[in-house]
């Protein structure tokens, strides 16, 4: 289980420190081209957002290789599905339809939930 579990969370983990990183540092003109509804949200609720995935992708990695709060890795990964489901609302309520990376990343975070329950 535990192999599963960092094959899938790991990737995951990657991706949302990477995105979060980026809502972070980066300016709206440069977030613009790979996202275009930051013109639609204030930038410091984008800058929010990606200190929220940074701190996630953390929960996915640090509480099961430390074994201090392995629990958090199960709620980070809810709260990833929870997130692509606003990201979700999000893209319909504005003009960018491409929800094919949201719908794989819900699926990919839900996958993760299963083996992430294993530290509990």
């Amino acid at each position: 289980m535990n192999i599963a579990y960092w094959l899938v969370a790991g990737p995951l983990a990657l991706f949302y420190l990477y995105a979060g990183a980026m809502k972070v540092i980066r300016g709206r003109d440069q977030l613009r081209p790979m996202m275009a509804w930051v013109d639609r949200i204030p930038l410091p609720a984008v800058r929010a957002l990606g200190t929220v995935e940074i701190l996630g992708a953390t929960g996915l990695i640090l509480p099961p290789l430390t074994g201090i709060a392995p629990w958090l890795a199960l709620a980070a990964a809810i709260g990833f599905v929870l997130l692509q489901i606003g990201a979700i609302a999000v893209h319909l309520t504005g003009e960018d339809r491409r929800l094919t990376l949201n719908i794989g990343l819900i699926a990919t975070a839900a996958l993760v939930i299963w083996p992430a329950t294993t530290w509990l």
